[in-house]
């Protein structure tokens, strides 16, 4: 958004974690500048110090908020967390600033439950990691946000050049429900012996022109990430059969092998985040 030339205030409420953040962020787009602009450094250099100069920092969400047209909440997935902190914005920020939220598990209706007047002005804005390189945001409409409201989400995110995808307020929208279950019923073929992972994955990337066979996908996305949205997905509908939890998935979160992150799941990672 800063690049875009949005002025734009990151929060937290750890000041070390808000400075580690900023110089993530310039470093990032130093990288990149470099690469879009590698004959052009003045130009580069430009981009990198006109973008920071966007950007600001804050402790207190309600703060942040006061002079906010749009909120973007990406704390972590915690139902009660999350409605707690739209309470404290709803409490300063102006009547006609738009609420988003960036969850990728949790139901943006219910999310805006904490804050019922603000209904007709939240959806959800779903970046996907790494935001600066990935081009799609699905953009979420709930039954109550006006026609407006959901235009005005669909115009920032196409700003920043991304590919907006309108999508329902649906578990996991399009991405992740498609995702989260294939990632799924592949763990379980392993667990019931149909093939080894490597198989799995050799067939995914030969036969269905996947990059990355599903295994090493899930040990890449995070197997404690799949378990939680699997589980509550679970927990919000116990008779769907895809949303099922998987045995041997479990017991490797409950081990700590949480795939490329920790360097063991399915598979082992060296230290760059390499498949060994």
């Amino acid at each position: 958004s800063a690049q875009s030339g949005y002025q734009v205030t990151l929060v937290d409420l750890n000041e070390q974690l808000l400075g580690k953040a900023v110089q993530s962020i310039q470093t990032s787009l130093e990288r990149v500048a470099k690469k879009q602009l590698k004959d052009r450094p003045e130009e580069a250099k430009q981009l990198v110090s006109k973008t920071m100069a966007n950007l600001a920092t804050s402790q207190s969400a309600a703060d942040a908020a006061k002079s906010a047209d749009l909120v973007v909440e990406a704390v972590v997935e915690n139902l009660e967390l999350k409605r707690s902190l739209y309470r404290q914005l709803d409490s300063t920020a102006p009547a006609g600033c738009l609420f988003a939220s960036n969850t990728s598990s949790l139901g943006i209706a219910e999310l805006a439950e904490a804050v019922p007047n603000r209904k007709p002005t939240f959806g959800g804005l779903h970046f996907f990691n790494p935001v600066p390189v990935m081009r799609l945001v699905e953009v979420v409409r709930t039954p109550d946000i006006t026609e407006a409201a959901f235009n005005q989400l669909l115009e920032f995110s196409r700003s920043l050049g991304k590919s907006a995808v309108p999508c329902k307020d649906t578990p996991g929208f399009i991405v992740n429900r498609l995702l989260v279950p294939y990632l799924t019923e592949a763990v379980r073929m392993l667990e019931r012996g149909d093939a080894t992972a490597e198989d799995i994955d050799t067939a995914m990337r030969l036969g269905a022109g996947h990059p990355m066979g599903p295994i090493e996908l899930a040990d890449y996305v995070g197997l404690d990430t799949t378990k939680f949205i699997m589980d509550g997905w679970h927990a919000k509908f116990p008779n769907v059969e895809l949303f099922k939890p998987s045995d041997m998935l479990n017991k490797l979160v409950e081990e700590g092998r949480l795939g490329r992150k920790t360097g063991q799941g399915f598979y082992k990672w060296d230290s760059k985040g390499s498949k060994l």
